[in-house]
């Protein structure tokens, strides 16, 4: 392919934004820390002897492992895979055998300002009692449950309690439609369903049990026997006799003891769905061993955690592989006290968060750049009302965290002083892949930096040769890791062509990422969502974090557009703070906006970035988990009958847009 005057196309992509900033950790944070640089010399010393230190060293097992890898049916891998062990013994009942059962395993707080405080000890009993409610409804080592719940201490036991029994689980996020939650029990034949009444979201109740009723209704899910039900609204609910069963009278009937049931480390853990592009969901399946080893390893190394002083709070949602491996696994198996949150940052006002963080004395705090981003746009003075000096470590997950953002999150919320790690991994990968290590990097805002001790990573172009420093490509993963997926449920073709058939012998997953002259690795998001612009490859993330940088503006997204001339062009949708939120409600403020970002950007990036329109707008359409689905907004960039919208947050926001959008002028120059 070659560009409108005919020279090639660059391979690779463009590098665009340069970032100078750097913050080494302090000396006393560097003396204490768990990770020191001798880390990165052992692991690469002996890869594989490294991994086989951390299983033995982080994990108990019922029959120690003899074997670290089995790479001979590549690109399935088998970690330490013939010993067995359980899950919920290693995040539950050890830490109450090494005499820990007094510690604090979760502090929960209800959206409704409701809380409850969960011991290691509680937990294991709450655990063991669930384990045999599921056993005396059928469920047996090799079945899968799904969970459709709210963010709760039973959503968490649940999954504790699967996995004692050995069963995998599924869990769809509570905010999923029934049609979604079909597809995913009929895929994994799930035998059982746990949901709840409702839970609570933007301080009014939110019923679920409708959803499951309905879901179940359709084709495909037969194999479901009964419908567990958690109460939590109290809300009056549809009940079918013979099928539906309170969760507090199947555990109130159920022993307090359950010997967990042993398991290969190879046995399915979980099944986690995320969407295709085929329109069929797929389902990720991770395993428990090796899972169990990374999920560990990383939390305690990444956060520093000190699991007898440290009170940890990640927020993310259990239906997310964030809440699986850092809300449930990783802190767990490393006996770490954490807060979990059932509800909305800004209920009941915009300080929630921030509030809690004081209650408790949160000191790692880990969360995403769209929260992040909200908050900014809510304002500084919002956090100043709270006492924040307990936090000792930030970190950030998701999708690209822009420098801006970066360096508020580090001077409002860290005081300046905390080091923010900004870490890299997908649903697929299972556990943190890139990240700096806090007591070992000099940070980058927004650079997730170099991959950890035991990850091989490196970006490539389109031969699959590594880019030189400074050039951009696509990142890969050349060696296999211990949390990595084990494969698509049902269907092993469609992994080996989805992750492995781009560069043969490297994992790919879509994730386009630069080396800045040091080597040092940022991500540039999707793929997908690079733009062509005139033969130049850009990336969304870039000019996102260019227009964040100007002072007016609180989010962006941007997307490319067809265009006759230049093959795409550059649509910029921004919100601006709240400040600066009049200036564009006329015309000619419309166009002044305008013309003050597209040159901003083009003095920050280069002429070639510089969006063909600016559109600002009063919110982004974003999933339930945060995620901007920029897919939208090219159906409206390009005038087009706006797509599916159900999957959002709020699906009024395209309304939103729409009518905004009357006063935004475009232009051409």
């Amino acid at each position: 392919m070659t560009t409108p005057t005919g020279s090639p196309q660059p391979a690779g992509l463009e590098n665009l934004l340069h970032e100078n900033r750097s913050f080494p950790p302090s000396p006393e944070f560097a003396a204490q820390a768990n990770a020191q640089p001798s880390l990165y010399e052992e692991a690469a010393a002996d890869r594989l002897g490294f991994w086989a230190e951390q299983a033995r060293e982080l994990v108990t097992w019922q029959t120690p492992f003899t074997q670290t890898l089995d790479w001979s049916d590549a690109p399935v891998a088998r970690w330490f895979a013939d010993g067995t062990l359980n899950a919920a013994y290693n995040a539950v009942d050890r830490h109450v055998e090494a005499g820990h059962g007094d510690r604090v395993a979760l502090h929960f707080e209800g959206e409704p300002g409701d809380t409850r405080t969960v011991t290691y000890a509680d937990l294991q009993r709450e655990v063991s009692r669930a384990a045999n409610a599921l056993a005396a409804l059928g469920v047996q080592k090799g079945d899968r449950v799904v969970i459709y719940l709210p963010m709760l201490v039973e959503s968490v036991v649940a999954m504790l309690a699967c996995a004692r029994v050995g069963a995998a689980h599924s869990v769809v996020f509570g905010g999923f439609s029934a049609d979604a939650l079909r597809s995913r029990i009929a895929d994994a034949e799930a035998t059982l369903v746990i949901t709840a009444d409702g839970g609570y979201r933007r301080g009014a109740p939110s019923a679920l049990k409708p959803a499951v009723d309905e879901a179940l209704a359709g084709e495909g899910t037969e194999s479901v026997k009964h419908v567990l039900v958690v109460r939590r609204t109290e809300q009056d609910t549809a009940w079918t006799e013979g099928r539906d069963v309170w969760w507090h009278e199947a555990l109130e009937a159920a022993d307090t003891y359950h010997e967990p049931v042993w398991v290969d480390a190879e046995h399915p853990l979980f099944i986690l769905y995320t969407s295709g592009t085929t329109g069929k969901p797929k389902g990720i399946l991770h395993t428990t061993g090796g899972y169990l080893t990374q999920t560990a390893y990383t939390h305690r190394n990444v956060f520093d955690l000190k699991p007898e002083s440290d009170v940890y709070w990640c927020t993310a949602d259990i239906g997310w592989i964030t809440g699986h491996s850092y809300v449930v696994y990783g802190p767990l198996v490393n006996g770490a006290t954490q807060v979990i949150y059932e509800g909305t940052p800004d209920t009941p006002h915009r300080g929630r968060w921030w509030e809690l963080v004081q209650k408790y004395k949160v000191t790692i705090l880990y969360t995403a750049p769209t929260a992040i981003r909200t908050c900014m746009k809510w304002g500084a003075d919002i956090p100043g009302e709270f006492d924040l000096s307990s936090l000792r470590v930030l970190g950030s997950v998701g999708e690209p965290i822009n420098p801006e953002a970066w360096m508020w999150y580090r001077r409002v919320i860290g005081g300046d002083r905390t080091p923010i790690v900004d870490t890299w991994w997908q649903t697929e990968t299972g556990a943190i892949m890139i990240s700096p290590l806090p007591g070992v990097t000099a940070a980058k805002p927004g650079s997730a930096q170099v991959p950890l001790p035991g990850i091989v990573a490196d970006v490539v172009d389109d031969e699959a040769k590594p880019v030189p420093d400074g050039g951009g490509g696509y990142l890969v993963l050349s060696e296999p890791w211990p949390s990595m997926l084990r494969g698509i449920w049902g269907d092993l073709q469609r992994y080996k062509d989805t992750y492995w058939s781009r560069f043969p012998g490297l994992y790919f997953a879509g994730d386009g990422a630069k080396k800045d002259d040091d080597g040092d690795i940022w991500l540039l998001g999707r793929v997908d969502d690079v733009m062509n612009v005139s033969g130049h490859r850009l990336s969304t993330t870039e000019i996102e974090s260019a227009l964040v940088s100007h002072d007016i503006v609180a989010e962006a997204a941007v997307v490319g557009a067809n265009d006759e001339t230049t093959g795409q062009a550059v649509v910029a949708f921004v919100i601006l703070r709240g400040e600066h939120a009049d200036r564009a409600s006329t015309p000619e403020g419309a166009a002044e906006v305008q013309a003050e970002l597209r040159n901003h950007v083009g003095k920050e990036i280069g002429p070639i970035a510089k969006p063909k329109k600016v559109l600002v707008v009063p919110e982004l359409p974003k999933t339930r988990s945060g995620k901007i689905m920029r897919r939208l907004l090219r159906d409206v960039a390009e005038n087009r009958t706006v797509g599916d919208a159900t999957t959002l947050a709020d699906s009024s926001v395209m309304e939103l847009i729409s009518a905004g959008l009357a006063t935004t002028k475009s232009s051409d120059d």
